[in-house]
């Protein structure tokens, strides 16, 4: 079993910065791939950004392309998020998840274990 729990949300303005981190513990971090997944108020639930083991191979939203970057430290069992020019339309519940996988997924279905949420209102 993993316990995944989220940090760093709150509210940030537009045309700023937030970084969101996460920590996986229970079994070996550096053998997960880790995402971030968020969910705004009426919509579905949507992948933001999904890094392998190493930290060689991430995958990208394509609203969040250019602007979100995800990393991680394995030493620390800890993968972020650092969100630069953030818009309103990026305000959500941003979930980590963590999938006992080799490759980088982009649904919901290849994560195995999620935490519970973190906020982030963007105030334009």
């Amino acid at each position: 079993q993993v316990q995944v729990v989220e940090s760093g949300g709150g509210s940030v303005q537009a045309g700023g910065s937030l970084r969101l981190s996460c920590t996986a513990s229970g079994r070996g971090f550096s053998t997960l791939v880790m995402g971030w997944f968020r969910q705004a108020p009426g919509k579905e639930r949507e992948f933001v950004a999904g890094i392998n083991w190493s930290g060689s191979i991430t995958s990208y939203g394509d609203s969040v392309k250019g602007r979100f970057t995800i990393s991680r430290d394995n030493a620390k069992n800890t993968v972020y998020l650092q969100m630069n020019s953030p818009k309103h339309e990026d305000t959500a519940v941003y979930y980590c998840a963590a999938g006992d996988r080799l490759r980088v997924g982009t649904t919901e279905d290849k994560y195995d274990y999620w935490g519970q949420g973190t906020r982030v209102t963007v105030s334009s």
